[in-house]
């Protein structure tokens, strides 16, 4: 809703004029989001939101969130908050481990720095796998996947304590 103050004499209180401030989806918007910014920009028309006001939700600024709707990568640190918008996670989850330590990074938003103190692993090890350069040997394999039950398992507990 818009409200304009219209002064149609000076000696006079102004009148108020209240319109409607309905959000159109676009003719052509696509129902199935494929990318990121593709989920931001459904979620947002859902919730009848300008763009200014997912990027005060999401402490960015609006030509951040316009960037995200139209095709720009959020760095890594931005993908918790809006997942958090969304109220869900917009990735497929992978079946080997590696994509599900990928996947685990991207949702918490680490650094493979962050995410080696998390692990007591060293960080450049750590990019090596995931970018594929390197395959971890399987008691490595092993450790990753106790690190990601560990970490779920953590989550559940506050969870439901919370």
């Amino acid at each position: 809703m818009c409200t304009f103050s219209c002064f149609s004499e000076p000696t006079k209180p102004a009148h108020k004029i209240e319109i409607p401030f309905k959000i159109q989806i676009p003719s052509g918007f696509s129902q199935e989001p494929v990318t990121l910014g593709d989920h931001l920009r459904r979620r947002r028309l859902e919730l009848q939101l300008r763009q200014k006001d997912v990027a005060a939700k999401l402490s960015v600024t609006t030509s951040t969130t316009w960037n995200w709707e139209h095709g720009m990568d959020p760095e890594i640190r931005f993908i918790p908050r809006i997942i958090g918008f969304l109220g869900y996670v917009p990735f497929d989850c992978p079946d080997d481990t590696l994509g599900k330590l990928a996947l685990f990074k991207k949702v918490n938003g680490l650094s493979c720095e962050r995410l080696g103190v998390l692990m007591g692993r060293d960080p450049e090890q750590l990019e090596a796998w995931l970018s594929g350069r390197i395959q971890p040997f399987r008691k490595n394999l092993e450790k990753i996947e106790e690190f990601l039950r560990s970490s779920l398992d953590g989550r559940s507990q506050r969870l439901k304590a919370g």
